[in-house]
């Protein structure tokens, strides 16, 4: 039987504690269902009840997030869940926050610490795995945290014009009309951590460019942060002609997820390329996320670990074991 505990925390602010527990306790009730823990507060205290490790788990959540509070940081929903999963992992003294104009970012899950890790430590890093795990969000909080600290001159985003068997020259309208779309969630990445009229007056200058990867030949990119986001969609050719773009004093970031490949059939993509060829390289950091990692909706998790599942199975059989129609699916 698992031994059951009650542990009580104190926090001396109480306009930080009411900001601890939210509204209508809300805070508190995500982490006791997260937990399968019980919560009570009670003046500047929080008593908690369950089995001893969730319990201690969760007097660790509390604590943590009340630190944020005190930091002038501002806590949501994700943030709970984040410091829930966090305070399940071993410690680490490592201060791994992100600060940007409008927000702190901070690990939500061990996997996402990884990745901050390997972007402090590495000139080039690889983040690979399912959507929703943050690879893409977390480096352009990296890159506009080193802009605002002077770190680079410039912030470089880039995506491979490819996207679920569309091509460009059938959508409407111009150039820039045709690739925006595949550039939006890198325009939302920026104005969630930058004001609008500051990532408005960067485009204008130039300090931040978001193009096609086309758009990167024959240039050197020095004094930059990079970041190459659906890489899974480039040629191998594509990806080499990127990498060499590397210039003195620059960071550069390749993310991905392998299990969704929109190439022509039959083409190799240009990130497992990549990753087969610098594998062992000095200077090269890979972080790879699961459904673990995912800091969306629930739901999410669920979803990818379910695909993952039958993509499992799948690889059990050969291909002469499978239907046609599960080989073309």
């Amino acid at each position: 039987m698992t031994a059951r505990t009650t542990l009580t925390a104190s926090f001396p602010d109480n306009a930080l504690l009411q900001e601890l527990v939210g509204p209508h306790n809300a805070n508190l009730t995500r982490i006791a269902q997260r937990l399968g823990i019980a919560l009570h507060s009670h003046g500047n205290t929080i008593a908690i009840e369950g089995a001893r490790d969730a319990a201690a788990q969760a007097e660790k959540t509390l604590r943590d997030l009340y630190q944020r509070l005190e930091a002038g940081q501002m806590i949501d929903g994700g943030d709970v869940d984040g410091a829930a999963r966090m305070a399940a992992a071993p410690a680490s003294n490592e201060d791994l926050s992100i600060r940007t104009k409008k927000r702190h970012v901070n690990p939500r899950t061990p996997g996402q610490r990884a990745y901050f890790q390997a972007l402090a430590k590495y000139d080039l890093v690889f983040a690979l795995g399912p959507a929703g795990t943050g690879k893409t969000y977390l480096a352009v909080a990296k890159a506009v945290a080193m802009k605002l600290a002077g770190e680079v001159d410039r912030i470089i985003l880039s995506r491979p014009a490819v996207e679920a068997g569309e091509r460009l020259g059938f959508l409407p309208g111009d150039m820039k009309e045709k690739v925006d779309p595949y550039l939006r969630p890198l325009y939302d990445a920026l104005f969630d951590m930058l004001p609008g009229e500051l990532v408005t007056k960067l485009m204008t200058s130039g300090e931040i460019e978001v193009a096609p990867l086309a758009f990167m030949r024959g240039r050197t990119l020095a004094n930059s942060f990079i970041i190459l986001d659906e890489a899974q969609n480039t040629t191998p050719v594509q990806m080499k002609m990127f990498l060499t773009r590397l210039g003195e004093n620059a960071k550069m970031v390749v993310t991905g997820d392998l299990s969704q490949i929109d190439l022509p059939r039959g083409t190799r993509s240009g990130l497992q390329d990549a990753l087969d060829i610098l594998d062992g390289v000095e200077g090269v950091g890979q972080v790879s996320f699961t459904h673990k990692d995912v800091v969306r909706h629930d739901l999410v998790a669920r979803i990818v670990e379910a695909y993952d599942a039958r993509e499992a199975r799948r690889r059990g059989h050969t291909s002469a074991d499978l239907e046609p129609t599960d080989r073309d699916a």
